[in-house]
């Protein structure tokens, strides 16, 4: 317990306290530029989020800012893995490679990307190339999500690639070898023994990108504001103008623990649906 206890006050003074009074601050309506202590109002905030349209949009844009990224990250992701799992000349170059976006910080990224989305960026150039028209990747409400998207699939390859990988490498090889003897091809090989002893792996690999990505707010911040008119405003997006910007730290308290259960729900139910079907 001595060992422990270092760890344990640093979650419980930096992790816990905080969650304890920002649930406290959602029943009141703390407003850090006033004078007077906060007053208690109950539900009232969570009643008035409830009712307002920004935020029930916001929840919206979440689930398909998720739903847009976590399908595609996880299938590239299980693409690059099977390819990288196979030995040829430069394989750890091709697996560094692919992985160097991780570790790079989402802001430096997502300036990368600004860049590459403006009018005379990298995308709108290879565009000109092909006699196209350049785009307004993140003025226009029907590509300026789609365009946060893509830079976030290619944010989140490389540590999905690499989770994958270790789950491939550590189904056992004589199953393959029994599987051939039997005339097993390579999609029943894939189907009945690589997905099965992949399960766990993505099961983990779901449910953490679901946590990670309806959390987004660097890259939205830096791309795009939350706008054009408010398409790419994501809760935690949300969450921070109501608190930093319109200081109601009420509202936004109870607007990050509704947060907390859409991805608590999310997750919940993304992992026991991938369980279920195990068990069908």
């Amino acid at each position: 317990m001595l060992f422990v206890l270092p760890a344990l006050l640093y979650v419980g003074i930096f992790h816990l306290v905080p969650v304890v009074y920002g649930l406290v601050l959602s029943f009141t309506d703390y407003d850090p530029l006033s004078r007077t202590s906060p007053d208690v109002v109950g539900f009232d905030n969570y009643v008035a989020i409830f009712s307002d349209a920004a935020f029930r949009d916001s929840l919206l844009v979440t689930g398909r800012y998720v739903l847009m990224v976590l399908p595609v990250t996880v299938a590239l992701a299980l693409g690059l893995a099977l390819l990288v799992n196979r030995p040829f000349p430069g394989v750890g170059l091709v697996r560094s490679a692919l992985y160097v976006p991780h570790i790079v910080a989402l802001t430096a990224v997502s300036m990368v990307w600004l860049w590459m989305y403006s009018s005379n960026g990298l995308i709108n150039e290879v565009l000109g190339w092909f006699q196209l028209p350049a785009q307004s990747w993140l003025y226009d409400e029907d590509t300026a999500l789609p365009a946060v998207a893509a830079m976030r699939v290619w944010k989140a390859l490389g540590s999905n690639m690499v989770l994958l990988l270790a789950g491939l490498q550590s189904i056992p090889k004589e199953l393959y070898e029994a599987a051939r003897v039997d005339g097993a091809r390579r999609w029943q090989l894939f189907r009945h023994i690589t997905l099965p002893g992949l399960r766990p792996i993505l099961v983990y690999v779901v449910a953490m990108d679901i946590i990670f990505l309806a959390q987004g707010f660097a890259e939205i911040f830096v791309l795009t504001g939350g706008g054009p008119l408010g398409s790419t405003t994501t809760t935690n997006y949300l969450i921070y103008t109501e608190a930093f910007q319109y200081n109601r730290m009420g509202s936004a308290s109870a607007m990050a623990f509704v947060l907390f259960a859409f991805i608590a729900g999310a997750s919940l139910l993304a992992v026991r649906g991938m369980l279920g079907r195990r068990q069908s």
